[in-house]
């Protein structure tokens, strides 16, 4: 016997939400199917909340810096740690960032490696997010992709320690100390 599941569309998922019968429900919507999400450890919400913060103060006035809210991609509308998208705030009044809204996103991984290195990458990557950002805190070090080719990012590079700077702002150093707090 063959297993079929729904894909929902966006439209779909909209109103789902809006029903309320997900409320309290800690799901997202990947590639069209409702997935769970894991709950947040200690190490995870600390990481995820103090990179915020920097960033916050770091991109002040250049950026908004989002926090595990949704963005709107084709048949998906994850919730990823970090957001950072494009100013005004106003504009996400009526909607989620779409992708050209988008400057790149960060995932603060431990228990959700896997998930976010082989599920999400593909997502973001066809949706044309130029930066993908995981900041792995089993391992210590920050992965980057960048460089999408044929729906896929092309270029990966890790990071244990130094400065590094984001495509969307080449004049701002960013210092990893603030990013691998664990």
């Amino acid at each position: 016997m063959t297993l079929t599941t729904y894909k929902w569309s966006i439209d779909e998922w909209h109103e789902l939400v809006e029903s309320g019968v997900l409320e309290g429900k800690p799901v997202e919507l990947l590639e069209g199917d409702i997935v769970e999400m894991s709950p947040e450890g200690i190490e995870h919400s600390y990481t995820n909340q103090s990179v915020s913060d920097y960033l916050t103060d770091l991109l002040k006035g250049q950026a908004y810096i989002r926090d595990a809210h949704p963005i709107t991609l084709d048949n998906s509308e994850p919730e990823p740690d970090i957001a950072i998208v494009r100013l005004p705030t106003t504009i996400y009044r009526h909607h989620h960032p779409y992708p050209q809204d988008i400057y790149w996103l960060i995932e603060v991984s431990n228990k959700t490696l896997k998930k976010d290195l082989e599920q999400k990458i593909i997502t973001y990557a066809r949706n044309k997010i130029p930066e993908y950002w995981v900041i792995d805190l089993k391992n210590q070090k920050l992965i980057i992709h960048t460089q999408i080719e044929n729906n896929r990012y092309s270029q990966i590079t890790e990071f244990t320690s130094g400065k590094i700077i984001s495509q969307a702002f080449p004049n701002i150093k960013i210092d990893l100390n603030q990013l691998l707090l664990y």
